[in-house]
């Protein structure tokens, strides 16, 4: 299954939630694209919901990482929610997870943006 993204918005926090696999080409360039979108309009606050992702490869982190660049250069935030055991321990493996604000409650992510 290719990445699938959708975005909604939660009173001023964009949620990018993110299915199925993000790999090199297609799938880590569509999260990047949307990150990078955001934040041109000038959005500050994203949560990246990654319940649904079944895999993730360097370069699918190496997204992560350039969006969490991006909005602190902005001013912004960028917090991820719901990792799934595979996704947190690729983190945890290459020392990006505490680079992360990591949430596993939607309701407790968005408020934390305050």
């Amino acid at each position: 299954m290719l990445v699938k993204l959708n975005t909604r918005l939660i009173g001023d926090v964009y949620v990018v939630d993110v299915a199925g696999r993000v790999t090199l080409g297609e799938g880590s360039n569509e999260l990047g694209e949307t990150l990078r979108g955001l934040a041109a309009k000038g959005h500050k606050k994203i949560l990246v919901n990654l319940a649904e992702v079944s895999y993730i490869d360097s370069s699918g982190i190496g997204e992560l990482v350039s969006g969490l660049s991006t909005m602190a250069k902005l001013g912004g935030q960028l917090k991820l929610l719901s990792l799934t055991k595979r996704v947190k321990d690729l983190l945890l493996i290459t020392k990006h997870y505490t680079v992360f604000d990591v949430h596993d409650d939607e309701a407790a992510a968005i408020r934390s943006f305050s």
